[in-house]
């Protein structure tokens, strides 16, 4: 087990009672846990600032009945293919298809093919969620 160490937060009281109110939202047992995603999350952001070699998904919503769309998005994904891990292709209804497209590798091309993906004309909706690769973690 890594080493704990305690040490002291200052707040405002109204601050305080907010972030309290937000935890019982979230389902924190404690303060302790809600302080490591909190800093975990900025972690991750400085990964993706400085060029660590990061993890994400990229989530794409689009109409497949969009002519030629689906073949352009398989190509770019074989353009981008050596940071692609996976792809998962959901039917959302008759129209609408989600493409979930897992990836690990530096920030700027990861970022270079979400948005790629994201402004061909027939894609509804794209998202870059980022994370880490777990690496600097415990």
């Amino acid at each position: 087990m890594p080493d704990l160490f305690r040490f002291g937060v200052s707040l405002e009281k109204k601050l305080l009672d907010e972030f309290d109110s937000l935890l019982r939202k979230r389902h924190y047992v404690n303060r302790s846990e809600a302080f490591r995603d909190l800093i975990r999350q900025e972690l991750v952001k400085e990964e993706w600032r400085t060029g660590t070699e990061v993890a994400g998904a990229v989530t794409l919503v689009y109409d497949h009945h969009q002519r030629e769309l689906v073949n352009k998005l398989i190509d770019i994904q074989h353009d981008f293919q050596r940071m692609i891990i996976s792809t998962q292709h959901i039917h959302l209804d008759h129209d609408n298809c989600l493409e979930l497209i897992a990836v690990k590798g530096s920030a700027a091309d990861i970022t270079k093919l979400a948005d790629t993906l994201k402004s061909i004309k027939g894609v509804k909706h794209g998202t870059l969620s980022m994370s880490s690769t777990g690496r600097g973690f415990k």
